[in-house]
């Protein structure tokens, strides 16, 4: 079909809110390649020479997130224009083009459990048994009538994957490492289960201030921006851990509407009163319960209990003080 031109298109496009099929977007760059520049949803596209990386990049590509470059040297920014919502409806919009197939990775948390709900797409929990998220999840999916896959996991899991996760982590730190390796049992769970997408939370503590530090924060709009600074490494983490299994990490909350749609909301109304993510929690009672929209959840590398492990295995190597000498070990090999 695509004979006539070099074309290759990974992840998915729309524009005004609407996906375009593969044709579509063959046309587009065939015919009127400056439309590029106002594609949105999470994409890599390549075209006679020329490459286009979604805003966020969140789909991996060898451009900057958010350009368009060709080889002739030109180069320019992809700025999506959605027509503008508030809050409830960017978050309700950007799940419904996601969810045309894949999986939800679901921690019982209210991020992932509020996409989990507006999808209504099957789901995929892990942490070793009797763990936290495992417990919230079952309870959170019984609640709320989802189908859930539980995987659980084992110190001998954690190891497996710790050997491999380090040899595409661009910083092999212990942090970075326990949270790849929940990412990479779940995406591992997903391609068994045959699926490729998975929607997932990531991005809702940077947007909308999710960690402890903003409680105590004295700059809390200089350290909610910083937090979105470093999502990059982030993604690029997860994407890297997904990719051994073929599959890759949709993210509905770092859609151009629900961005900007938080951008809006000033920072002492995200966190105030000793509550996270405040503007979120509103948002989600509407459409899960509100114990789970208004509780709170530890961090993944401790409610699955990967943390746990990843000290014991160090300890059983011989490193009895510090987890990160074992990584630093393994990133060797």
């Amino acid at each position: 079909m695509y004979r006539e031109m070099e074309f290759s298109l990974s992840g998915w496009i729309e524009i005004g809110g609407r996906r375009l099929s593969p044709e579509e977007v063959f046309a587009i760059v065939k015919r009127e390649p400056h439309i590029v520049r106002n594609f949105g949803g999470e994409f890599l596209v390549e075209w006679d020479g020329c490459i286009a990386r979604d805003c966020y990049g969140v789909m991996p590509g060898p451009c900057p997130p958010g350009t368009v470059r060709c080889s002739d040297g030109t180069e320019a920014p992809i700025v999506p224009s959605p027509d503008p919502a508030g809050l409830d409806e960017a978050i309700v919009r950007s799940v419904e083009l996601r969810c045309s197939e894949g999986v939800c990775a679901l921690s019982g948390g209210i991020d992932s459990a509020l996409i989990a709900r507006i999808a209504d797409l099957p789901c995929i929990s892990v942490g070793f048994e009797g763990s936290h998220d495992l417990a919230q999840a079952r309870y959170a999916a019984d609640l709320m009538g989802i189908a859930c896959d539980y995987v659980v996991i084992t110190e001998g899991m954690v190891e497996t994957a710790l050997r491999e996760v380090v040899k595409v982590l661009q910083e092999p730190n212990a942090l970075h490492a326990s949270i790849a390796v929940g990412q990479f049992w779940i995406s591992s769970r997903a391609k068994e289960l045959g699926y490729r997408r998975i929607l997932s939370g990531q991005g809702a503590d940077e947007l909308f201030g999710g960690y402890a530090r903003y409680l105590a924060s004295s700059d809390l709009p200089g350290d909610l921006e910083a937090g979105l600074t470093c999502l990059s490494k982030q993604i690029e983490r997860d994407q890297s851990v997904a990719a051994f299994h073929g599959a890759y990490f949709s993210l509905p909350y770092l859609d151009t509407r629900v961005v900007r749609a938080a951008s809006e909301i000033p920072a002492f109304e995200k966190v105030t009163g000793g509550v996270r993510k405040r503007p979120l929690r509103l948002v989600a009672e509407r459409y899960i319960p509100a114990e789970i929209a208004w509780k709170e959840k530890k961090a993944m590398q401790y409610g699955t209990g990967i943390w746990k492990a990843m000290r014991a295995i160090a300890r059983h190597n011989g490193y009895k003080r510090s987890v990160q000498p074992y990584i630093d070990q393994l990133a060797e090999r």
